[in-house]
């Protein structure tokens, strides 16, 4: 197992190209669109956000109100209620018959806008269509097999699990010490037979992701998308998007704490070119390594507890999908529709090594 790509890479990168196969259908749908990039709030129309904005908050609510606190419990993670609600999706207000001055926020009601509602007709078949894509694309017995393999694995997580990994909170952090811990499943809960792909994909992710962040001092996110990345010698901030597959957005965001911590620097570039590089520390070198081992150990435990038969046969099926370091073999779900806004930036060349969910839409690579 120690020549064969990491679980979590080969987990990662196939979330992530699903979810931006997904998004683009979903921008290429969603006629009632009329915001541009750059442009949320100057238009009529709801602002493009990220298939996990639909698995954590567009999928539970509906006309009638809940409460934030209701919203949360059936989607088993937090949304960007701000967000959400700047974008056109959703309106939170106080409950009218509360007459507390400043209710709390799980108090709050929440309810989908017109919009929002049309947005939902467009996301609610799309996860099943594109999952037959990929059974077109990749063979039916092929994607049935690494769903069934998966589901194995999550529905014997002791945790009730949302759909989709969370938005990262401060930190970076996924599952550490800046969120609530997930709770525990209920006894004598059912199998899930039916969950999709993205959903079991998700899940043993978040499950690596939990063990992982217990015992890390650097979020899964920031160390396998940035501090991966970066090496003693100086490396060029603007290089690192594209070694890393994330955007420069959530690049700064993860360099920023590597900075405070002591791992990394950034400074002018010594060539004397424009631009600034960033580098490791020898603190940095030493958490880079020591943090790839705690990766490593991580993932044979799990092989360890549900068996190593099962864990391969997870990476035999996942193997083929994401064929290299650079998950090339996914790239034919990247492509984006015609004057659809991925259309419109660079190309890929990777895929990123954990999904980065920032709190800008939700999109996978941080964007």
């Amino acid at each position: 197992m120690v020549d064969r790509p990491s679980l979590t890479a080969l987990l990662s990168q196939t979330l992530v190209a699903f979810t931006i196969e997904c998004d683009n259908e979903f921008e290429h749908r969603l006629t009632e669109y009329r915001v541009t990039r750059g442009t949320a709030g100057t238009q009529s129309g709801t602002w493009l956000v990220s298939m996990a904005m639909w698995f954590n908050c567009m999928r539970w609510v509906s006309e009638a109100p809940i409460t934030v606190g209701e919203l949360e419990r059936r989607a088993r993670t937090s949304t960007n209620l701000s967000g959400m609600q700047r974008w056109r999706y959703i309106v939170v207000e106080p409950d009218p018959d509360d007459t507390r001055a400043k209710p709390p926020v799980e108090a709050m009601l929440v309810r989908a806008t017109r919009r929002g509602r049309v947005a939902q007709k467009v996301w609610h078949p799309l996860v099943a269509e594109i999952e037959a894509r990929w059974a077109d694309r990749w063979g039916s017995a092929e994607i049935d097999a690494l769903r069934e393999r998966l589901r194995a694995v999550v529905t014997r997580s002791t945790l009730d699990l949302p759909d989709c990994l969370p938005i990262v909170h401060h930190g970076l952090w996924t599952a550490g010490p800046t969120r609530a811990p997930f709770a525990p499943r209920a006894v004598g809960a059912g199998g899930e037979s039916d969950l999709a792909l993205p959903v079991v994909l998700a899940r043993a992710l978040l499950m690596l992701t939990i063990d992982f962040e217990a015992r890390s001092k650097v979020s899964l996110a920031n160390h396998a998308d940035v501090l991966r990345v970066l090496e003693e010698q100086p490396v060029a901030i603007r290089d690192l998007p594209r070694r890393s597959g994330v955007s420069k957005e959530a690049i700064s965001m993860g360099m920023g704490i590597l900075v405070k911590r002591g791992l990394a620097v950034v400074e002018q570039n010594p060539s004397g070119t424009r631009g600034k590089v960033a580098r490791l520390t020898s603190k940095g070198v030493a958490s880079q390594s020591a943090h790839s081992r705690l990766l490593r150990a991580v993932e044979d435990e799990m092989a360890t507890r549900f068996g190593r038969d099962v864990i391969n046969a997870v990476r035999d099926s996942l193997e083929p999908l994401a064929a290299d370091s650079r998950g090339s073999g996914l790239f034919p779900a990247l492509e984006p529709s015609p004057g659809g806004w991925r259309a419109s930036v660079r190309t890929a060349e990777t895929l990123p090594m954990f999904p980065m969910v920032l709190h800008r839409g939700g999109y996978p690579d941080g964007s």
